[in-house]
């Protein structure tokens, strides 16, 4: 799985244009939690051989860009978090054990 890293507002809203034309995932991480670090792991090991673009936000180096997320989609900020994207909202958003690899596939 080839994540493609978050880091910036402007990134932020490229991957939205991007969801215009596929469905698009991101994965918020904190890399102090051991259990979004098994998740993360989870994600890398059983996903899909077809599956979405997977964006990957650090959420502790990146918080504008976490805390944008949660008031753009209206989605209640947790970690480890997964969210489908699809024509500029989020369709589905899953967090800790919830998230399941099949989540990514198109």
């Amino acid at each position: 799985m080839n994540w493609l890293l978050l880091t910036s507002l402007e990134g932020l809203d490229n991957l939205v244009q991007q969801s215009f034309t596929e469905q698009v995932a991101v994965f918020k991480h904190s890399t102090r939690c051991s259990i979004s670090r098994m998740l993360k792991d989870r994600l890398e090991r059983g996903v899909p051989s077809q599956h979405m673009p997977a964006y990957y936000l650090d959420l502790l180096e990146f918080r504008e860009v976490s805390n944008s997320i949660a008031t753009r989609f209206n989605v209640q900020h947790e970690s480890p978090q997964l969210l489908i994207l699809r024509n500029g909202i989020c369709t589905s958003h899953a967090s800790h054990n919830a998230i399941q690899p099949e989540m990514l596939g198109n």
